[in-house]
């Protein structure tokens, strides 16, 4: 949106004419509506925040791309958390109390590293690690060159790399 449509009156016109198809969106995705109306709520702030650099005429795909990104986001956090939590029951029998207080130490350091990669770098390598896409895949779904998901994927292992060490 331009100057003049970051006026309130122009994001709420577009709010509400938007609203309802982008939570529906992602609730037939997710089955949440919760969840949905979460990251509806997510995708108008961040039109709002950006509404300088979207043209109103874009402010729908915009938003639709913005609900989708989210929700992919919260797809792949949701499987890191069940691959662990899966991981951990099937090891639980055969580790030492100590062993296991430590991992789960690990896990939760692991788990907020991913989390506090920035949104590019976590979506890119969680496509990668935990839906087993390749770059071209993922460059394609993200509308980016292969060369920025080899990028993002660089930084985001380096950020971890470093957590490890620290452990």
């Amino acid at each position: 949106m331009s100057e003049d449509t970051c006026e309130e009156k122009v994001f709420k016109s577009i709010f509400y004419q938007h609203l309802e198809e982008i939570r529906n969106f992602i609730y037939y995705k997710s089955g949440n509506l919760a969840a949905a109306e979460d990251l509806a709520q997510e995708a108008f702030v961040k039109l709002w925040h950006n509404c300088r650099q979207v043209p109103i005429h874009k402010a729908r795909s915009y938003l639709y791309a913005v609900a989708r990104n989210a929700f992919l986001n919260e797809v792949a956090h949701q499987k890191v958390k069940l691959k662990f939590e899966h991981q951990s029951q099937d090891a639980k029998d055969h580790q030492t109390p100590q062993f296991l207080l430590e991992e789960e130490e690990f896990k939760k350091r692991l788990e907020q590293a991913i989390a506090n990669l920035p949104e590019g770098q976590r979506l890119v390598f969680l496509m990668n690690r935990i839906d087993k896409k390749k770059y071209k895949e993922i460059a394609e779904e993200l509308d980016i060159s292969v060369k920025a998901v080899e990028k993002r994927m660089h930084k985001a292992l380096s950020a971890l790399r470093k957590i490890h060490k620290k452990v």
